[in-house]
């Protein structure tokens, strides 16, 4: 293979890799394993529609490929960010055409989420009539982006990240391949440097598969002429790692869920960790610096009201620092509200009376505790019989709710 050669203006090296059979397929053992249901459904091709949902890399458009290898019926693609409805009725009349000779139609529309409402209700009368089978991808959570009507008339699937082993098989594979990957090429990979690239791609097998790419083409052969792909040459390559963040999306709801739970379960290192990848992602540290001040009050409370008060400070000092430096007091807050004792019972209460004012008949104020400042107040009887706790020592017996009921227990 010469290195900057005719070879380099093939497809790149993680479209040629793509598996063309189920065997070939790797990860996603949870939908895909021997005996799952999509599996079996890929093997027997009685495709029903279906939303495939997961992060960049994970094998969605792979596995449409292989679907489309697989099926009988006649396999339409069209990509989302760049079909407009003009090009979905034409797809569709096609289909239409081709049903009533007996050819069923699969469709498959990647990134879905980039179609709007009009563009995916379109989709739906041919969904329900049969004339399509819709197998659509999306790095977004469906249930956020994809219409309930279709939602409910496709099976869900979500394609979970590549373990490490996985990636490393896929790059072993491609060293190998003297097909389509780089078998034909005088290559040796140090096994610290596959396992790093594996790492680093965080579940990517595209990333991975890049970077091995880059690191081939971008080092020169030896004078035996082998390329030695070292540790140093696959930091190099592979570069920053990129954490799968989407700021709408699942990670961004997981993530600072994890944040909140870390906190009120008092783990310090894992609240810092979930903290240290939002930041890293770039969350906006005042929608962190907001959490916490919640979890100081919902989960902390009374038990160390210094929790709130050295949050809500974090808050103003990440609005007058910002960024980079804003990280240093979110962590500081972070790890206070982590470690300081716990108690709901702020949390409980306010929920508890919130509820009876919902649904119980709402309670009068009492006559004694009604407000007697105004004129005319007395002759209505306000605030006759009312006890000034300062003039009994702080704390006197007197009626404040009429009804029994107890809300605060600390």
């Amino acid at each position: 293979m010469e290195l900057f050669g005719e070879e380099t203006l093939k497809e790149p090296l993680a479209y040629r890799m793509c598996p063309r059979t189920l065997e070939e397929y790797a990860g996603q053992g949870h939908i895909l394993g021997k005996g799952k249901l999509l599996r079996r459904a890929v093997e027997a091709d009685r495709i029903s529609s279906l939303i495939l949902y997961g992060p960049p890399g994970t094998g969605k458009t792979a596995l449409a490929r292989v679907i489309a290898a697989k099926t009988r019926a006649h396999f339409e693609w069209l990509n989302a960010a760049t079909a407009g409805l003009d090009e979905l009725r034409k797809a569709i009349h096609s289909a239409r055409m081709r049903k009533e000779k007996g050819t069923p139609t699969i469709l498959f529309l990647d990134e879905i989420h980039r179609f709007n409402k009009l563009q995916q209700d379109a989709l739906l009368p041919d969904v329900e009539e049969g004339n399509i089978i819709l197998i659509a991808a999306t790095v977004e959570n469906p249930f956020f982006y994809v219409n309930s009507a279709l939602l409910s008339r496709s099976q869900i699937f979500e394609l979970k990240p590549l373990a490490e082993e996985d990636i490393r098989r896929i790059l072993h594979a491609t060293l190998r391949d003297k097909e389509r990957g780089l078998g034909n090429t005088a290559i040796v990979a140090d096994e610290e440097a596959l396992l790093h690239i594996a790492r680093m791609s965080d579940g990517d097998a595209r990333k991975a598969l890049s970077a091995l790419e880059i690191a081939v083409l971008t080092t020169a052969p030896d004078e035996k002429g082998v390329i030695r792909i070292t540790l140093e040459v696959a930091e190099e390559s592979i570069q920053k790692k990129v954490v799968v963040y989407d700021k709408k999306g699942d990670q961004h709801y997981d993530t600072i869920s994890a944040f909140i739970k870390s906190m009120r379960g008092s783990d310090p290192d894992a609240a810092v960790y979930y903290l240290a990848k939002m930041l890293y992602a770039g969350e906006d540290p005042r929608f962190i610096a907001r959490r916490i001040i919640i979890c100081a009050s919902e989960d902390v409370g009374e038990a160390d009201p210094m929790a709130l008060v050295l949050a809500t400070s974090a808050l103003r000092t990440v609005e007058f620092v910002g960024m980079p430096e804003a990280r240093i007091p979110l962590a500081q807050a972070t790890l206070y509200v982590t470690n300081a004792p716990k108690s709901n019972a702020c949390y409980k209460a306010i929920e508890a009376a919130m509820e009876d004012v919902a649904k119980e008949r709402t309670v009068e104020v009492p006559d004694h505790l009604k407000d007697a400042h105004y004129p005319g107040a007395k002759k209505l009887g306000h605030g006759k019989g009312y006890k000034y706790p300062h003039e009994y020592g702080g704390y006197v017996e007197q009626e404040y709710l009429p009804k029994k009921k107890k809300y605060y227990r600390p």
